[in-house]
């Protein structure tokens, strides 16, 4: 990423195509208006050079949340959940929706796979958008009393959904619903491989699917595999303290 300045939109993007992501955040056609410099793009989308230059630079830098998830309280692992996981979908959904619906358009009627692709995108939108909604009101609040009950020493809250199993099992079938839907994208994407010869639209769609995908399972690993087991047996453990 030297020389950025003299470096077209569409050259740096071609060279890594995470790039692609930054310049839609930012508003900047890297896909047929990609032939200017990086900083005539700015000036004509109005965009801040600094902090675009300083994120081009930084798409490559390998995240530091690697951490023991399994030696962490419950509280701060929803926390991270949220913080981190839930945070990434919400700033992606509208990203994957528009460059869905734009690559189905303009290349639909040659590739028909890129209409269900749309169709299925639309669909993880909003399962996850509810799904997520549930976990934030009602579940991980249960979890954080039952957590501070711990800590203190108290008696198991009151739920209204009985025991917590109740809202696990609904959230780990809603979680099988999303697997299923992006197993289904990554077959009619091929594995995320555009076609020979796709625009940058098109090789910027499946390269976020595919990461989109990525977080997705380490987002359902931690809370199927560690945060949903340790709060049934946390429960378990409050009410037989509680007798």
């Amino acid at each position: 990423m030297e020389n950025l300045k003299a470096k077209t939109v569409a050259e740096m993007v071609t060279e890594n195509i995470k790039t692609a992501h930054i310049f839609k955040k930012y508003g900047i056609d890297f896909c047929c208006g990609g032939g200017i410099s990086l900083e005539k793009a700015c000036e004509k989308y109005g965009a801040d050079y600094t902090l675009l230059s300083e994120e081009l630079i930084n798409v490559d830098r390998p995240s530091s949340h690697a951490s023991n998830y399994n030696n962490w309280e419950l509280d701060f692992l929803t926390d991270h959940i949220i913080n981190i996981h839930h945070a990434y979908v919400e700033e992606n959904i509208p990203l994957l929706l528009q460059y869905a619906a734009r690559v189905a358009e303009v290349h639909g009627h040659h590739y028909s796979e890129l209409l269900e692709i749309e169709q299925l995108v639309k669909q993880v939108a909003g399962e996850l958008s509810a799904h997520m909604k549930k976990e934030e009101l009602i579940l991980f609040p249960f979890i954080k009393q039952m957590t501070k009950a711990k800590a203190e020493g108290g008696e198991l809250p009151k739920a209204p959904f009985g025991s917590v199993d109740n809202p696990i099992k609904m959230m780990e079938t809603e979680h099988e619903d999303a697997g299923e839907a992006l197993r289904r994208i990554a077959i009619l994407s091929n594995n995320y491989n555009p076609p020979s010869g796709a625009c940058n639209t098109y090789r910027a769609f499946y390269a976020k699917l595919e990461e989109f995908e990525q977080d997705l399972h380490q987002h359902v690993h931690l809370e199927n595999n560690i945060l949903f087991p340790k709060s049934l047996a946390l429960e378990k453990k409050l009410r037989l303290n509680s007798k």
